[in-house]
């Protein structure tokens, strides 16, 4: 696992695409948080980080496949994938390894994000009024978030050789994920059932720890679904037929 971890990592920062993801992703957020008029904290008047905490996650539903999107379709498209796995690698090292290099792309690249904590920190009246303990809440929550993300990302990249449907797919299937429940909560007209719909979506579940209160029930929620998705995408390479 090791070896296609750094591989894959490798791969990223030889290339274009992991500093394209990084470069991108910092200046969209740097731009909404600071520059643009409606979501501009200085224009706001208050020290938080609720821009980056609630548009990041939209950012990233389109980086992060970006990044998974050749992690498998590249493999069936060069003909690499059958020769990789008659070596003595297992496919859940396969699998955890591309998963996690793209998880440290995308850690590593909230990482200058947290200058803009220092920044508003300073800038609060007195010095230090922020809410710390919601912005840690919100951190945790968005790599969280991205862990499913990437593992979404990685499944869909296992499910064909075409980078291009590879990053619809996985797109898709993470907007979904993220908001498709929540939105789908509004058509039940009974309180408690739309309740369970939105409990089921990761948007509640992210909301929830942006309070700033750490509940393992919603930990638990990101770290099972990221599970059963890198479980999905080892059974599609265990019925391969391609």
């Amino acid at each position: 696992m090791i070896r296609i971890f750094f591989k894959e990592l490798n791969g990223f920062l030889d290339s274009l695409i992991g500093y394209m993801v990084m470069g991108v992703f910092l200046v969209a957020i740097g731009l909404l948080t600071w520059v643009f008029p409606d979501t501009s904290v200085l224009d706001y008047g208050y020290a938080d980080m609720d821009t980056l905490f609630s548009v990041g996650p939209f950012v990233l539903i389109f980086l992060i496949p970006a990044i998974t999107m050749r992690s498998f379709a590249e493999e069936k498209k060069l003909g690499t994938l059958e020769w990789l796995l008659t070596k003595p690698v297992t496919e859940w090292s396969l699998v955890l390894g591309k998963f996690l290099a793209s998880m440290a792309l995308v850690t590593v690249s909230l990482l200058p994000t947290l200058i803009y904590y220092y920044s508003l920190r300073q800038l609060g009246n007195p010095i230090g009024n922020i809410d710390t303990p919601g912005i840690a809440g919100s951190y945790l929550g968005m790599i969280l978030l991205s862990s499913v993300f990437c593992a979404v990302g990685v499944m869909g990249s296992a499910l064909t050789a075409n980078q291009i449907v590879s990053f619809i797919l996985s797109a898709f299937l993470c907007l979904t994920f993220y908001t498709g429940l929540d939105t789908m909560a509004q058509l039940f007209s009974s309180g408690q059932q739309a309740l369970w719909v939105k409990q089921m979506g990761m948007l509640y579940h992210y909301d929830a720890m942006s309070k700033g209160l750490i509940d393992t029930r919603d930990v638990v929620y990101f770290l099972s679904l990221t599970g059963v998705l890198l479980l999905g995408t080892r059974t599609i390479l265990s019925g391969r037929s391609w």
